[in-house]
């Protein structure tokens, strides 16, 4: 698991049969690194969240199937900027 902001929302207007109609966020790490990940929380731009990677990402979309190997698993409450670059 890993830390992460969300960046913005991500919309595609084609998609994998297994990824449904499941939202999409662009995501950053603490370096700036982008990556796409699931949404099944239901996550807003800005938004500190826990990120579950790999074959774990697939569990945490609710689905084994789903094709994903990042998933957003929960919204962090109460994170600032300075805990998240330090």
């Amino acid at each position: 698991m890993e830390i992460q902001r969300v960046v913005r929302d991500l919309v595609t207007t084609k998609r994998h049969v297994l990824l449904g109609s499941k939202s999409l966020r662009l995501v950053e790490d603490n370096k700036g690194d982008l990556s796409v990940a699931l949404d099944p929380v239901g996550c807003k731009p800005g938004d500190f969240v826990i990120t579950i990677g790999i074959s774990a990402a697939r569990l945490a979309a609710g689905d084994p199937k789903t094709t994903t190997d990042l998933t957003i698993g929960g919204i962090i409450d109460e994170w600032s900027e300075a805990d998240w670059r330090a």
